[in-house]
């Protein structure tokens, strides 16, 4: 499974969560302790920035890591969507039928 990282992306959700809350990227750059040219060389996805300070920009803009690198807020009931097809497809055929036994046992309770 290819996983690549895609740094632009990650950096128009930062910049977009920052406007949604009229911040700038000064005041964000005051947060982390980094300079003004960091924070917008996250933010156009020229740099690869690290979990630890993905980690702190969410803290600091008051949202999850999970919907910084993926686009979605592990509230959203699209988080479990893409969690459970992620789960599917690391199942084999017998697993898939028993987990659909399961689901329907559910479903009737």
């Amino acid at each position: 499974m290819n996983m690549s990282v895609d740094y632009a992306a990650i950096g128009q959700r930062i910049k977009g969560r920052r406007r949604e809350q009229k911040r700038t990227q000064e005041w964000l750059a005051e947060q982390l302790q980094v300079s003004v040219g960091y924070i917008s060389q996250i933010e156009r996805g020229v740099t690869k920035v690290n979990l630890d300070t993905l980690s702190e920009i969410g803290a600091s803009l008051g949202c999850d890591l999970g919907e910084l690198v993926t686009g979605v807020a592990a509230s959203s009931p699209l988080y479990l969507d893409r969690e459970v097809a992620q789960t599917l497809q690391k199942m084999n055929a017998r697993q898939k039928s028993m987990l659909m036994e399961m689901a329907d046992l559910i479903l009737n309770y």
